[in-house]
Parts: structure tokens; sequence; C-alpha cells
């Protein structure tokens, strides 16, 4: 390519990110990025400087009732379909002579049948003739990673991370691409076909900007889920991780997540 090609090729592409809403800056904080985080405020007044939100989970006490995911889905308007949803519960069985789990999860079409709605979430009953070793459930959602993948590959800014640890997306900058939905090792993202925009769990930031609990802490009826400030040394979180020995899935990501779990098997870690 001659150079005056490659230098017109250049503006284009530039003219292209601006109209799109800014371009991703070779270093430091993109000025998208900047106003993205002053205008997604929803809280007038929270300082995002003051909390270093983390999330637990205790795998020994979730019973797979899907509560969670039922009042995430209403609390922030998910699609009432069983593949679209900010958190959600594997199940994991253990048969006899068999050495790997099965894992389902609500969206299994086996559990869909069960419930007879996409609207309505449940495990089927699939194992009762079966010789079952160990089963257990593990909720998961978005690991708000120090080092998320999804933001280094946002070209827009669009997704970008807080100051209290929560990694958010302005819809208002998303320009559909996905990139940060196959980027993310966990699967806790998903593409909103209805408003053309990438979705994900933020832990509630709506909520817990306002001091209150993500909806499904407060949904889950047997305490499986833990939530709070890690700066607050005798927050519910803070307690947890300490008075507990912790683990969080794909540690060798590097990642960073800051969702620790209780009771994992290895296979989980």
């Amino acid at each position: 390519m001659k150079k005056r090609d490659a230098i017109s090729a250049l503006r284009a592409r530039r003219l292209f990110l601006r109209r799109i809403g800014g371009a991703a800056l070779a270093a430091g904080t993109p000025a998208v990025v900047q106003k993205a985080a002053a205008e997604s405020f929803p809280t007038p007044g929270y300082d995002w400087t003051k909390r270093r939100w983390a999330f637990g989970v205790d795998a020994t006490k979730c019973i797979g009732c899907l509560r969670c995911v039922e009042a995430c889905k209403v609390e922030n308007e998910v699609p009432l379909t069983a593949h679209h949803f900010r958190t959600w519960v594997e199940r994991y069985v253990y048969l006899e002579g068999e050495n790997r789990p099965r894992i389902d999860s609500h969206a299994d079409p086996v559990n869909i049948a069960a419930s007879g709605s996409e609207r309505e979430y449940r495990f089927a009953n699939r194992y009762q003739d079966a010789k079952v070793e160990k089963a257990f459930f593990v909720p998961k959602l978005c690991n708000q990673c120090e080092h998320p993948p999804c933001v280094q590959v946002c070209p827009v800014g669009a997704t970008y991370k807080a100051k209290d640890g929560v990694v958010l997306i302005d819809h208002k900058y998303c320009i559909g691409c996905r990139y940060c939905v196959q980027a993310c090792p966990y699967g806790a993202r998903y593409f909103d076909e209805e408003k053309g925009v990438s979705d994900k769990c933020t832990w509630c930031y709506h909520r817990i900007t306002r001091g209150l609990q993500p909806a499904c802490v407060e949904a889950c009826p047997v305490g499986a889920r833990v939530f709070g400030d890690r700066n607050d040394r005798q927050s519910p979180i803070s307690l947890f991780i300490r008075n507990n020995r912790v683990h969080v899935l794909k540690p060798e990501t590097g990642n960073a997540p800051n969702v620790f779990y209780v009771g994992l098997d290895k296979e989980l870690n």
C-alpha cells in the first residue's frame, strides 16, 4: 500500500471511530470512557473512590431454587428467555463410576421442558433413578475482574471499570460488536438482540450505590450469596473472605476475579 493510501485509510478509520463515540487510545483512559463514567452514575453524590465491592458464593448452601435468577431478571429487565441472564446456577452431579461431573443449568432443554416455559426456571429431577455419589449447585455471575478482558477488547470504551471495582457498560456507546461477549472466559455476557447491545451483571449497581444489596442476594433464602465493601473489615464480604478458604474461577487467566467461592471441587478451580 502506498503511503498516501495508508494515510487516507487511517483518516477514514479515525473519522468512523469519532462518529460511533470515540476511539480507544493507545495509552491512558479513553475520553469516551471518562464521559461514559461521568454520565452513568445512577446515584447522585455516590463516591466510587470510597468503596471496593466484592461478592461471595457459598456453594455448600445453594439449593438450586433459582430465585436469584428470577429476582435478577425482574430487577434488571433481562429478557424473559432461558438463554438471556445476568446470573445463573449450574448443577454438578457425580454418578457412580464416572470421574467427571454432569453439568446443566436452567437453560438446558430438559429443564426448560420440565418448567413448561422459558419464563419459569427449575431443575428437572432427571437423576431420580440414578446412583448419585455427589451433587451440588454453583451460582455464577460476572466476576468484575481486576483485569477485565472485556474492557481491553471494547473498541469504543462502552465497557469500562469503575473505581469501586465494578465493570459497567454504557449502552449509549455500545455498537454491538460482541467482542466483549467473546472475550469473557466465564460466559457472563450476552447479546440483547432487541436492544442491539451487550449486557451483563453489574451487581445491581443502581442498588448498591444506594446502600442496598443486589437483588439476587436479597432473594436467596439460604444466604448462599454474600456482598459488601472490602474497605470495611467488618462487612459481610470481608468476614466471608477472612473466615473461609475461598477460591476464584479460572485463576490461571490472570483476570483476578472479585467473586470468591467456598465449597468448590478442584474441577471448578
